[in-house]
């Protein structure tokens, strides 16, 4: 095939791959924007049959402008202890990330640089550990956590959740670091330095979209986690997705427009993260893919 018709094939293709992304964009996009107008939506727009996308259900037919509310979010607010709980869904999520982050890439970087008999072994039962289920280890964590302190704690959440996030880390960085050629870590050491400062110049900056896409990943496992910040904390430590299941109470019906205000606020911290992250995230996900 002749480089002028592989470039008409492409040409061809091109509008079909755009329009398949968009449909997908859309379809994947519409729940979470959904979820963020009925945040701005009046209780009768959030309880009118049938449902209106856009806020304005109760409004005149004739009428063209929509209206938005702040209310959900001033009942969100109404509570004083909201943004502490958003504080520390921040502060656990990113300590936690960082640490296991840390120690997954130098876990990563010993068993790719330093094979031995039963490595393959270690590193299934390094990802054994994630197989768990919160709910199985829930009970043995609480009794222990309250013989140690650490009940209704962050340091505890974060020890916890790096614990839970570390044998992903150390899976995911030793697949980046396999990538780079020992050949540099070889000439740093031939040009004076240690191992330590060959890893921290030469192999972390070349892996740098890797530690990205992994920082990523288990920043939003920490985020999102529930079971485990339910069952530990009361007050203190509380997280917003224990906070998020609170506005529901026990009143027997939804208050829809206050859980989608909760929601929204839970949602701009990653997705900001996310976007800051973007370019490094598509370059760690296909990191190796093409070799030379």
């Amino acid at each position: 095939m002749s480089p002028r018709t592989g470039r008409s094939e492409a040409g061809r293709t091109a509008p079909l791959k755009a329009i398949l992304l968009a449909a997908y964009a859309m379809i994947s996009l519409a729940p979470v924007l959904y979820l963020v107008l009925t945040a701005f939506k009046l209780p009768a727009d959030t309880a009118a049959l049938p449902p209106r996308f856009l806020p304005g259900a109760s409004a005149p037919e004739d009428s063209f402008w929509f209206r938005f509310t702040l209310q959900n979010f001033h009942r969100v607010f109404a509570d004083a202890q909201t943004l502490l709980y958003l504080f520390n869904s921040v502060f656990i999520s990113v300590c936690s990330t960082l640490l296991s982050v840390v120690v997954g890439s130098l876990a990563g970087y010993g068993f790719s640089r330093f094979p031995f008999r039963g490595g393959r072994d270690a590193l299934f039962f390094v990802l054994s550990t994630r197989m768990l289920p919160p709910l199985a280890v829930a009970v043995p964590i609480s009794f222990m956590y309250s013989r140690l302190g650490l009940l209704d704690t962050r340091f505890g959440l974060i020890l916890l959740y790096t614990c839970f996030n570390l044998s992903f880390t150390t899976w995911m960085m030793k697949a980046f670091i396999d990538e780079i050629p020992t050949a540099y870590e070889e000439a740093a050491m031939l040009d004076g330095h240690t191992r330590l400062e060959a890893l921290l110049r030469v192999v972390l900056p070349q892996a740098a979209p890797g530690i990205a896409a992994t920082a990523v990943f288990s920043l939003i496992s920490a985020w999102n986690e529930y079971a485990f910040a339910l069952t530990l904390t009361s007050t203190d430590a509380v997280t917003m997705p224990v906070r998020i299941h609170a506005i529901i109470g026990d009143s027997g019906t939804v208050p829809w427009g206050p859980l989608a205000a909760a929601a929204t606020l839970f949602l701009l911290p990653i997705v900001f993260f996310g976007l800051m992250m973007r370019k490094h995230l598509v370059r760690g996900a296909t990191f190796g893919a093409v070799k030379g």
